[in-house]
Formats: structure tokens, sequence, C-alpha cells
């Protein structure tokens, strides 16, 4: 499983892109793996649960 922690925001255009690219990637790299095995998992984290330097997201 990949997971894939995000900022809320995204949509889900972006989300199908990127779990069709990571993915594809996955299989090409570990030579054993096929794209049925490759579960992306995404968790979206609301801006004020997140902090850079000590800063929220929310108070940038």
């Amino acid at each position: 499983m990949i997971q894939v922690s995000i900022l809320e925001g995204h949509c889900i255009e972006e989300k199908r892109k990127f779990a069709a690219d990571v993915t594809r990637l996955a299989c090409e790299d570990f030579k054993s793996v096929t794209p049925e095995q490759v579960i992306v998992k995404f968790t979206d984290m609301p801006h004020e649960n997140f902090s850079v330097a000590g800063v929220l997201i929310a108070d940038r």
C-alpha cells in the first residue's frame, strides 16, 4: 500500500492522475508488481492539522 498524505483541496481528477502515475511507476520499478497489486490510499489533511516550521498551514 502506498499512503499519500496531502492537504485537502485537491480535486478528484488530480488524485486519479496521481494514482495512475504512481501505479505505473511502481510496476516499472518493481518488475514483479502488477497494477492490481498496487493500492494507493489518500489521506486529506485539513489545513489546521498540518504545520511547517511550527506554523499551521491555516495561518500562513
